[in-house]
């Protein structure tokens, strides 16, 4: 059956040539949040290709499925798709898919609940540094301050998202600087930047070999910081978010010959809002939104291309 191994084919396709097309634009840093959704679409292409190609090959591997997936469909429609040329490897490749497709599931299960541990260790943690006054409720309040001779500030996501700042980060920053941190760690929370980590991660550890799903995770952690970064510079100016960020991280030594890996983006983001590249046109940004989103539709066509041949 050409359509499965079609699905199969283009999956592999937009796995390989998508990570190397981004590697090579000039546009992803002055546009991060164009960036992340076409990183969205180009993955989801490849999870929806290999999703699709099970279907199809278990299909024509067991007659229960071929009933269950094609019981509206006339008999030209079943006949146009060829069920029965793919021959005895059928079955190993919906159940391969079908086993990929579980450990997906799997990942991300356990991303998710590492996430809800660490969150709950964390607001554990977070009682003892800052306990509770006399009448005062568990999570009440978006803000909690931390006694704290580092300067940071973070958002901690949950049901009730609060925002970590420690007073060192108060005595350092100055003036709309601390509402530009603010803004940005809110537009995390407003863009659920969490979920979109947490899948990534998932993809990651469940393939570590797979180029695309590492490239995913990789650009994940460094796009949704630039769009945050934007979203506070729109309100406060590029050059405060850019001093927040350098009053926040000087003393962490990132700014140095050898920088922590954790904090080896800070610099480029700082270099960022200050060269302040410009945007792409409207225009352009409208086209690649519209190019992304057909990336996805792609298997949608060639899954039903057949039947919609043999309607015609």
């Amino acid at each position: 059956m050409w359509v499965s191994l079609a699905l199969l084919a283009l999956g592999v396709l937009v796995a390989v040539v998508a990570p190397r097309l981004l590697a090579r634009a000039d546009w992803p840093e002055r546009e991060p949040i164009v960036a992340l959704w076409v990183w969205q679409c180009a993955v989801a292409a490849v999870l929806l290709s290999f999703a699709l190609s099970m279907t199809f090959s278990a299909a024509a591997a067991w007659q229960a499925v071929r009933g269950q997936v094609f019981a509206p469909a006339p008999a030209a429609v079943v006949e146009a798709y060829a069920l029965g040329t793919l021959g005895p490897w059928a079955g190993p490749l919906a159940v391969l898919l079908a086993c990929g497709g579980l450990w997906t599931g799997a990942m991300l299960t356990r991303e998710v609940r590492g996430a809800w541990t660490r969150r709950r260790r964390q607001r554990a943690e977070l009682l003892v540094r800052a306990p509770l006054l006399p009448g005062e409720e568990t999570g009440t309040g978006p803000l909690v301050l931390l006694e704290g001779d580092r300067p940071g500030a973070w958002w901690l996501p949950g049901a009730r998202p609060q925002l970590l700042i420690t007073t060192a980060a108060l005595r350092r920053l100055k003036g709309r600087q601390l509402d530009a941190v603010l803004a940005h760690e809110q537009g995390h929370a407003r863009a659920r930047h969490d979920w979109l980590l947490h899948c990534a991660a998932a993809l990651a550890e469940g393939f570590p070999r797979v180029p695309v799903f590492a490239a995913f995770r990789a650009e994940m952690h460094r796009l949704v910081e630039l769009a945050a970064d934007d979203s506070a510079s729109k309100r406060f100016g590029r050059l405060t978010i850019a001093l927040a960020l350098v009053g926040l991280n000087e003393d962490r030594g990132v700014f140095g010959p050898c920088p922590t890996p954790h904090h080896t983006h800070v610099p480029q983001r700082v270099n960022r809002l200050l060269t302040a590249a410009p945007r792409l046109t409207p225009g352009r940004r409208l086209r690649l939104t519209a190019a992304a989103a057909l990336v996805p539709a792609a298997p949608l066509l060639v899954a039903l291309a057949p039947g919609l041949s043999a309607l015609t």
